[in-house]
């Protein structure tokens, strides 16, 4: 069992924005990651770096926690350009690097190049095809393809990344299509539960739905020859019904709860003031510190 943290992009570096990446490594997370957007919901008007560029001075100011990206979408990225970036990344980081990656949304990013948001269709249909050329390009020296959406024209990425046969993917998925994508191209799995509860639903129908999707995952990995107990599973909390972060013993019994599931690894925002992701620091804090412990479980080392 492992408890991650979400760094939101929205601190200048010298202004607080280092700091919050080495107090994540100090109290223990196993992974700090950020959002992959160009802005994001309420923070839109507000300060937002970019993922890449803050992951790559996090992993020089860092030593050991393991940093990534919750998540990447082909909304504003194309396959070709992230490798050579996560290629680059995964080496100044020294193997420390988690590609989490989604089919994105309707959001600003999908407006963002001037194009016209994509339909669920085609955000899956391009999805599928970005995470196969991702998984070669990341994979082989040499790649040339030519996709419906994606094309590669005898690309090299040499020397590749330092995590063989590439760096871990996160997929995150909850429909039919995207759980099958994981199966085949994913060492973890990613999901913030059923959006559709989150304002109006409760605790208990929330639970029930992710325990629905746990099992979907485990008939998508038999479907492609795979043992689901193989794959880590990772619950981004703060989009369902619960709210763990109110208290130490809530986050207790909520990282309980879904951790026998089959979760391995829940992750906790990182507080930000007047915000959706406002919380008390030192319940935070005190989460990280001693959350595992209270439920029997040993911090694994970075």
């Amino acid at each position: 069992m492992r408890l991650s943290t979400v760094i939101l992009p929205t601190r200048r570096w010298h202004e607080g924005g280092r700091d919050q990446w080495l107090r994540a490594e100090q109290l223990g997370f196993h992974a700090a990651y950020t959002y992959d957007h160009l802005s994001w919901r309420t923070f839109r008007d507000g300060p937002w770096f970019g993922a890449v560029p803050t992951l790559t001075a996090a992993a020089g100011a860092t030593e050991r926690i393991r940093l990534g990206t919750m998540v990447t979408s082909p909304n504003f990225r194309h396959p070709v350009t992230l490798a050579k970036e996560l290629i680059t990344l995964d080496d100044v980081s020294g193997g420390r690097i988690t590609l989490g990656i989604g089919a994105g949304g309707i959001g600003f990013d999908a407006t963002a190049l001037g194009q016209e948001p994509w339909t669920p269709r085609e955000r899956a249909d391009r999805f599928g095809e970005f995470v196969a050329l991702l998984d070669r390009l990341l994979s082989e020296d040499v790649v040339s393809y030519r996709g419906t959406f994606y094309s590669a024209d005898e690309v090299r990425n040499i020397p590749g990344c330092v995590q063989r046969p590439r760096l871990p993917f996160a997929v995150a998925a909850t429909g039919p299509r995207g759980l099958r994508l994981a199966a085949r191209h994913g060492q973890a799995w990613v999901t913030t539960g059923d959006p559709k509860l989150f304002e109006e639903g409760t605790p208990e129908q929330s639970y029930e739905a992710i325990r629905g999707q746990v099992e979907k995952l485990g008939a998508a990995c038999a479907e492609a020859g795979r043992d689901v107990a193989g794959m880590d599973k990772i619950l981004l909390t703060g989009f369902t019904p619960d709210r763990p972060l109110e208290s130490f013993d809530a986050f207790v019994d909520f990282a309980g709860r879904h951790f026998e599931l089959g979760f391995d690894e829940i992750v906790i925002h990182m507080p930000i003031a007047d915000s959706v992701f406002e919380a008390d620091e030192a319940v935070y804090e005190k989460i990280a510190a001693e959350g595992l412990a209270q439920l029997g479980v040993s911090a694994p080392g970075n």
